[in-house]
């Protein structure tokens, strides 16, 4: 046998060797949709894919901008050809998704939001090979609302994600201890309500709203009188600095009406007026208040890190950060799951009571001792309520009575126990829309909600689900899904954060405001309630309810 013999001879048994081995060891299963790609096949297939987009394409910029219109066609289009598999928030947890090769990216995960519009526009145009991404056949202008709208997908935390707990040594610092590295968002914070709700008029001019100089029988103080102004949407309450502590004045502005109104809270118009004395000066802001209008409110000696609702306040203490700045340095609530992500808001956006009251022999309206990346539950109580009971802070059916309340609804929503957060539709950081929202309210429910989507209304259109006219009060999601029926003062009201439909049936059998005729103020209730019950599209037994 001739040298050349072996050698072929060689090589076909490696080779037989090899197909041997995969078809023992590689081939089974491989075909499965159901594995999981390995890391090193995700990170060559990402750098391919980023890699595949001409230059050219990649310096795309798109035309639309940040247009509410076009985010809301974008969201549209993404309901009809893309949520069945990447899911309403492009999360890609779906049916469909769990089981294609390679699975739905995450839309708003990093490697998304790091790439160009360009990038993304040529990926939905052009599809890509060996997944389950088609070529979209769409004009231009539609691809460009679906890189709009990708760019502001609904905000879901995890339902499960780390632990969290404060980072260990850490110390309060103070916002401006921020602004250095986060200038864009500390401009931003720094002209919210969060950042104003307490003001000093010796800083702060303008801080005082009403004109003290036109005399009123409950205007009993001056301007001297005044250490700090709290609030300025729907009321101003003044405080008046006593020894170590603050007491408020007997008298509020009523900002809707423009009118002064006495400030005094009588037994049964909170849990906690029975408890202290009936005068102003004997009931200190400190236990009261103070807890949530500052950071880091020390019990002890009276005094917080920061008057207002700073940085430190979500994040927790900054020193590490500030000395370090890395994301192990700092707490996050974007990156909590969804229960310790809305309880950094509940904390304050709540009415309940600490469990160790009363603490050092004061009753405290705040959770004493909570940070950031602690567990709430153990701080705070939210408030009891007993159904069929109408009290100071809940209707009979248990949807908030009073102003503060959105934690108390928020906890008993579908919304919640989907993952959605507080931050899904508000910014604390600030933004140009009323309350904070991402986006202005009659866009903002769209990006999860639209007609036939997977999340409803299940109706052909929007107007088909609420039988009003396109663009008519009654048409907008909040008008009945968050009516404004939990009272602030006197006849101004805030909205309900439970979500929940209150039927005119409701408020004839349990006295709860509903929505239909908030608007409709001249018309009865039953008229409300022959109304609903003649929509074909409602189930009787629900209209019922």
């Amino acid at each position: 046998m001739t040298r050349r013999m072996k050698l072929a001879l060689a090589v076909l048994a490696g080779l037989a060797a090899i197909v041997l081995l995969l078809d023992r060891a590689v081939l089974p299963g491989l075909s499965s949709a159901r594995n999981t790609p390995p890391l090193a096949e995700i990170v060559i297939a990402t750098w391919l894919l980023h890699h595949s987009v001409p230059a050219e394409e990649k310096a795309r910029v798109n035309p639309l901008g940040n247009d509410p219109a076009e985010i809301a066609a974008g969201a549209d289009l993404f309901q009809q050809n893309c949520e069945t598999c990447h899911g309403y928030d492009g999360g890609g947890h779906t049916t469909l998704g769990a089981g294609e090769y390679p699975r739905p990216p995450a839309l708003g995960g990093i490697d998304v939001s790091a790439a160009t519009d360009g990038e993304l526009f040529y990926h939905i145009r052009n599809g890509i090979r060996n997944t389950a991404m088609p070529a979209w056949s769409l004009p231009d202008r539609a691809v460009w609302q679906l890189v709009a709208f990708l760019r502001h997908l609904p905000v879901v935390a995890p339902m499960q994600a780390p632990p969290v707990a404060p980072v260990a040594g850490a110390h309060y610092v103070g916002s401006a201890a921020c602004q250095t590295c986060h200038a864009e968002i500390y401009a931003r914070w720094k002209d919210t309500r969060m950042a104003n709700v307490v003001r000093d008029p010796r800083d702060h001019p303008d801080a005082i709203i009403p004109d003290l100089s036109k005399p009123d029988p409950l205007v009993n103080f001056t301007r001297d009188d005044i250490a700090f102004v709290y609030g300025s949407k729907w009321k101003q309450r003044y405080f008046t600095k006593r020894g170590d502590d603050y007491y408020v004045l007997p008298a509020q502005w009523d900002v809707t009406h423009k009118i002064w109104r006495k400030y005094f809270v009588p037994n049964g118009a909170d849990w906690w007026a029975t408890l202290y004395p009936p005068d102003n000066f004997q009931r200190p802001t400190g236990p009261l208040c103070d807890g949530c209008h500052s950071v880091n409110y020390d019990i002890a000696t009276r005094t917080v890190s920061e008057w207002n609702v700073g940085c430190e306040r979500c994040h927790g203490p900054g020193s590490a950060h500030v000395a370090r700045p890395l994301r192990e340095t700092i707490l996050n609530p974007g990156r909590f799951d969804a229960v310790q992500a809305n309880d950094t808001c509940i904390q304050c956006h709540s009415q309940g009571q600490p469990p160790g009251n009363p603490i050092g022999g004061k009753y405290y309206d705040w959770p004493v001792g909570y940070e950031v990346g602690l567990h709430l539950a153990d701080f705070w109580r939210l408030e009891d309520h007993k159904l069929g009971q109408t009290s100071f802070t809940h209707f009979a059916d248990g949807t908030g009575h009073k102003n503060r309340m959105q934690g108390n609804d928020f906890v008993t929503s579908l919304m919640y126990a989907r993952g959605v957060t507080c931050v899904s539709c508000h910014d604390p950081h600030g933004t140009a829309n009323e309350a904070m929202l991402r986006q202005p309210p009659a866009t903002i429910c769209l990006t999860c909600h639209a007609a036939g989507g997977q999340n409803g209304p299940h109706a052909a259109s929007i107007e088909a689900h609420t039988h009003h006219l396109p663009g008519s009060p009654g048409s907008a999601c909040v008008a009945c899904h968050m009516p404004k029926i939990e009272q602030t003062l006197a006849d101004v009201n805030v909205s309900s954060h439970t979500f929940h439909f209150v039927t005119p049936a409701r408020t004839e059998a349990l006295g709860i405001p509903n929505a239909c005729t908030l608007c409709h103020a001249d018309k009865p209730v039953s008229w409300a309630d022959t109304a609903l019950r003649s929509w074909a599209d409602r189930s009787p037994w629900r209209s019922a309810e």
